[in-house]
């Protein structure tokens, strides 16, 4: 109440009433001023909390990123062990590929060879066979003598009971013709290995 009544004449008195004014302008300013840093604050709040959220997603982000790269990196290292072990596959297929080749054209000439060989005992045998059948069978014409000679039997030359030297010469033909037949088999199975080998 003393404080009031004091107020009341510090009012009333002449002097006092521009200082009163003044201080109410200024603290009507001085709110004016607070409601302006009031909403300054607001407004950087507001700011900073929308800044935390980017930066926390842009963290995230950064982090997601970082994952896939370190995996990314993984995956390069392992495809550099996977390269250089299909490289080593690589050579070493080309190596045996080459060797097979190799042996290959070597068999086939052998075969080549075997078989031609083989085809020319064939021939030459059968060439044999015939001029030795017409020799017995001349022979046998010239040397028969009716009732001139009676001890001379008929001339068969070196031939047994089983054939003698024509029967042998068959064998031989036989086993011409069965060289050949078996090599031209074992060199076309040995060509079907070997491009099958070679496509794979």
């Amino acid at each position: 109440k003393m404080l009031a009544a004091a107020a009341q004449q510090v009012a009333a008195a002449p002097n006092f009433s521009k200082v009163i004014d003044m201080i109410e302008q200024l603290i009507e300013r001085l709110k004016q001023e607070a409601a302006a840093e009031a909403d300054q604050k607001a407004w950087c709040d507001e700011q900073l909390k929308a800044n935390k959220l980017k930066r926390n997603k842009k963290t995230a982000r950064a982090n997601q990123l970082t994952a896939e790269i370190e995996g990314y990196k993984a995956s390069i290292a392992d495809m550099g062990t996977s390269i250089e072990t299909l490289v080593k596959e690589q050579r070493q297929l080309t190596e045996a590929m080459k060797e097979a080749t190799e042996i290959r054209e070597k068999e086939h000439a052998e075969n080549t060879k075997a078989i031609a060989d083989a085809a020319a005992g064939v021939d030459a045998v059968k060439q044999a066979i015939v001029v030795l059948k017409e020799f017995y069978s001349a022979q046998e014409a010239s040397f028969v003598q009716e009732r001139q000679v009676p001890e001379m039997a008929e001339y068969k030359g070196m031939q047994s009971n089983k054939g003698g030297v024509v029967g042998m010469l068959e064998v031989i033909e036989s086993d011409f013709a069965r060289l050949e037949a078996d090599t031209t088999a074992a060199e076309a199975s040995a060509q079907k290995e070997y491009d099958t080998f070679m496509t794979d």
